[in-house]
C-alpha cells in the first residue's frame, strides 16, 4: 500500500510541475500535409496452378500399401518435381496466392503429410530438406505420441516442435480421424480411454464433433503456440454442417483426397489432394501431368471460369433434387470447340467420373450410379477450348430421405499405431 501511495504522489507532483510551468506554445508552422503511402495488393497470376500431395507413412516394407510407400518412391517422386520443372510451394503461400497477396510460380505443387507417423519426422523430412522443399503435416491430435491412439510409431510433440521451429508448416486433421458425419457409428474415447462404439445423435453428437474439429485445433494452437488455419478431412467424409463448424472456428481451407489441380476458382472448402499410395502407383505420375511436360515447358493453359448458368447444367446450380442418383448434364455449346479428350468431370464424394460428351451438341452427361451421401453435391467440369482450359463448377441439394440409403465409399481407413 505504501509503494502505491508514494507512486501516486511522484505522478501527482510531476503532474503539477508540468502545469505550473504552463509553456508558451510555438506558433505553429505552415505545413503540408503528407498523403498516406498506397498500399496496393500484387497483380497475381490466376492462370497458375497447384496439385497438392498427400503422403502418409514412409515404410522400408510396405504392409499397408493404402497409405505407406518406400522412402526410395518418395525420393524418386520429389526428384521428379525438379527435374519436370516443376516448383515446390508452401502451402500458405497457395492461400496467399487465393486471397490475391502475391504471385506463385504458373505451375507447381505443395507437398503435405497426414496423421502424424515417426517416419515423417525422421524419414520424410530429412529427404524434403535435402530438396529444399516446404512441408505442411496435418496431425490428429489424439494420434500423437502419449495420446489415446498414440503408440511406438507416432510422433512425439517435441518432434513437432523441432518441425515448428523449423519452418514447417502444422496444421488440423482432427482429433480421432474419424467420419464426422452425423449417424454414423464411430469410436467414443472415454475420460479412463476406453473405447466405446456408439451411433452419435443430436447433442452427443454436437459436442463429440465440435471436439474433432475445434477442440484439436485448440489443443494444437495450445501446445505448439502456433496459429491453425487449415483442416485436413478424414477419409473427405463431412457435409455442409461439418463446414460450418470449421468455418466459424476459423479454418480459411479444408482439403479433401480427392486429387484434382488448384486453380483460381477451386472452392476453398473442398481442396483435393493426390493421396499417394502403394497400390496406386499412377496416381503420382497421372497428378505430374496434369500441369507439366517432361521437357519442363509451359504448365496447362490458362483457365477461363464460366459461370454454371452460362452453361445450361443440370442440376441446376442452387437447385434440390430428390434422388441420390441425379443424371448430371452440362452444355458447352457456347464455349467454342472442345477437345473431347480433355473434357473432365468430377463430383464431390465420388472424384473423377467418366461422363460422356457429345461433340455434335457439345453435351457433357454423367449418369450417377452409386448413391450420393452428402446434403450437398459439387461439380467440377473443364474442359480445352483452343489454347485456353475452360472450368466451372456448381453445387446442387439432396433431399435426406433420398440420400439416406447411401453407402459410404473411400480410401480404406488409416492403420493403427503399434
Amino acid at each position: 500500500m505504501r509503494t502505491r501511495f508514494l507512486s501516486l504522489t511522484v505522478v501527482l507532483v510531476t503532474c503539477g510541475i508540468a502545469l505550473a510551468a504552463k509553456p508558451t506554445p510555438a506558433p505553429k508552422a505552415a505545413t503540408t500535409a503528407t498523403p498516406a503511402p498506397t498500399i496496393s495488393k500484387p497483380v497475381v497470376d490466376q492462370t497458375a496452378q497447384t496439385i497438392i500431395f498427400c503422403y502418409h507413412r514412409l515404410v522400408d516394407k510396405v504392409r499397408f500399401p493404402g497409405t505407406e510407400i518406400t522412402p526410395a518412391v518418395f525420393e524418386e517422386q520429389m526428384k521428379t518435381l525438379k527435374d519436370r520443372g516443376i516448383t515446390v510451394i508452401g502451402l500458405q503461400d497457395l492461400l496467399a496466392w487465393r486471397r490475391g497477396e502475391k504471385n506463385i510460380p504458373p505451375r507447381c505443387a505443395v507437398i503435405t503429410f497426414d496423421d502424424g507417423w515417426k517416419s515423417q519426422y525422421e524419414v520424410a523430412w530429412p529427404i524434403l530438406k535435402k530438396f529444399g522443399y516446404p512441408l505442411t503435416m496435418f496431425i490428429y491430435t489424439e494420434g500423437v505420441a502419449g495420446g489415446s491412439l498414440g503408440g511406438g510409431q507416432a510422433i512425439t510433440w517435441e518432434m513437432l516442435g523441432d518441425m515448428r521451429d523449423n519452418g514447417v508448416d502444422i496444421e488440423d486433421h482432427t482429433a480421432t480421424h474419424q467420419d464426422l458425419r452425423e449417424g454414423h457409428t464411430v469410436m467414443v474415447i472415454g475420460p479412463d480411454r476406453k473405447r466405446t462404439k456408439k451411433k452419435l445423435t443430436g447433442a452427443e453428437y454436437e459436442q463429440w464433433v465440435q471436439n474433432e474439429v475445434v477442440g484439436s485445433k485448440n489443443l494444437l494452437e495450445q501446445r505448439l503456440g502456433i496459429k491453425v488455419n487449415c483442416f485436413a478431412v478424414p477419409f473427405g467424409s463431412y457435409n455442409e454442417h461439418v463446414k460450418e463448424i470449421a468455418r466459424n472456428a476459423g479454418y480459411e481451407a479444408m482439403f479433401t483426397v480427392y486429387g484434382q489441380p488448384i486453380t483460381w476458382t477451386s472452392p476453398m472448402d473442398a481442396l483435393g489432394r493426390y493421396a499417394i499410395e502403394a497400390n496406386k502407383p499412377k496416381v503420382f505420375e497421372d497428378a505430374v501431368k496434369t500441369i507439366a511436360s517432361s521437357s519442363g515447358g509451359p504448365g496447362g493453359p490458362a483457365v477461363a471460369a464460366v459461370g454454371a448458368q452460362d452453361l445450361q447444367v443440370e442440376p441446376a446450380d442452387g437447385s434440390t433434387v430428390r434422388s441420390a442418383l441425379p443424371l448430371i448434364k452440362a452444355n458447352l455449346s457456347r464455349v467454342g470447340q472442345i477437345d473431347p479428350a480433355s473434357v473432365q468431370l468430377r463430383i464431390s464424394g465420388l472424384g473423377l467420373v467418366p461422363a460422356s460428351f457429345d461433340p455434335k451438341t457439345g453435351v457433357v452427361s454423367y449418369q450417377v450410379t452409386q448413391k450420393l451421401r452428402d446434403k450437398t453435391c459439387t461439380v467440377i467440369l473443364s474442359a480445352k477450348s483452343g489454347d485456353k482450359k475452360v472450368e466451372t463448377h456448381w453445387t446442387f441439394g439432396i433431399d435426406e430421405a433420398a440420400a439416406g440409403a447411401g453407402v459410404q465409399t473411400g480410401p480404406s481407413a488409416t492403420p493403427k499405431k503399434k
